[in-house]
């Protein structure tokens, strides 16, 4: 990763941060970094909506629940027609998992990684961005969007073969998810001027997302998610790191950013051009339609 150095904001402590008032939206927000997001904005103050499978925090006053499984298309469509977009000042797209030894497809025609990681992210963004904030009380800020991911890491993607049908290796398929929520970032930039889109990589992170490639609760996850712990910091850690660049209005103007483990702004992967973002948010349309989610713009 290369580090954008035209692009600074003023680090203020996260305990500074009130939040009152603001309304936040983690697709994804019921476990590792998106549930220590949501704890750590609902204790200043934010309002936030999580979208998982599980809800874990029962009682936390300021949490709101949608349960959905986004691993299906037609539950990211559902779960985009009930999200108040109108009135939200940010939503954050935390969803991902690694893809498996062996390659896993859902009852939609998908193959699962994909579709947990990066096309749940674009029904979602598509159907959300024309109303993102819309009917907010005046504010000096646009609704802002941000997607967590890889982004900056060099990635491009295969849009010949995005649904890893005929080729499966468990990483170069994850690396297209990867590629996605980089391009989707740069797409909605351009794509929605009312809003602003961010990307987000934190490195490693000791949560859950690489269960499916060592196996849940395996001898090997353990030792692998133990040696992260060591070496790296908890989601709780991150989420008070990152949370003041949420709010910071240094970013403002400078929707399709990137940044890093610590705040700091990077340059997108060189290859991603306006042709082959045009190429691969084309192949991923047609992949929706042959799944039959029909009404997403290429």
């Amino acid at each position: 990763m290369k580090r954008d150095k035209q692009l600074k904001w003023h680090h203020d402590p996260a305990s500074r941060l009130n939040l009152s008032g603001k309304q936040v939206a983690i697709v994804g927000g019921t476990g590792g970094i998106g549930r220590a997001l949501s704890r750590y904005l609902v204790s200043r103050g934010a309002g936030v909506i999580v979208v998982g499978q599980t809800f874990r925090d029962t009682g936390v006053e300021g949490i709101k629940f949608i349960q959905a499984d986004l691993s299906l298309m037609s539950e990211a469509q559902r779960v985009a027609a009930l999200l108040p977009a109108e009135t939200l000042d940010m939503v954050i797209f935390t969803t991902g998992i690694f893809a498996g030894p062996q390659r896993e497809e859902t009852a939609e025609g998908i193959e699962r990684d994909l579709a947990v990681s990066y096309l749940n992210r674009l029904v979602i963004l598509r159907a959300i961005a024309p109303r993102l904030g819309v009917r907010r009380p005046m504010s000096s800020l646009k609704a802002r969007v941000f997607l967590m991911g890889y982004p900056g890491g060099g990635q491009i993607g295969t849009p010949e073969d995005l649904n890893a049908e005929h080729s499966y290796k468990a990483m170069p398929v994850h690396m297209n998810t990867v590629a996605g929520n980089e391009m989707l970032v740069l797409d909605a930039a351009k794509r929605y001027p009312q809003a602003t889109f961010f990307g987000l990589n934190p490195g490693l992170i000791k949560t859950n997302i690489r269960d499916n490639f060592f196996g849940k609760d395996t001898l090997k996850s353990r030792i692998a998610e133990a040696l992260i712990g060591l070496l790296t910091p908890t989601a709780d850690q991150y989420a008070e790191r990152i949370a003041p660049l949420l709010f910071t209005p240094d970013i403002e103007g400078h929707s399709g950013a990137m940044f890093n483990s610590k705040g700091q702004a990077i340059l997108p992967s060189a290859g991603l051009n306006d042709m082959h973002i045009r190429k691969f948010m084309t192949a991923s349309v047609a992949l929706l339609a042959r799944s039959g989610i029909q009404g997403v713009a290429a």
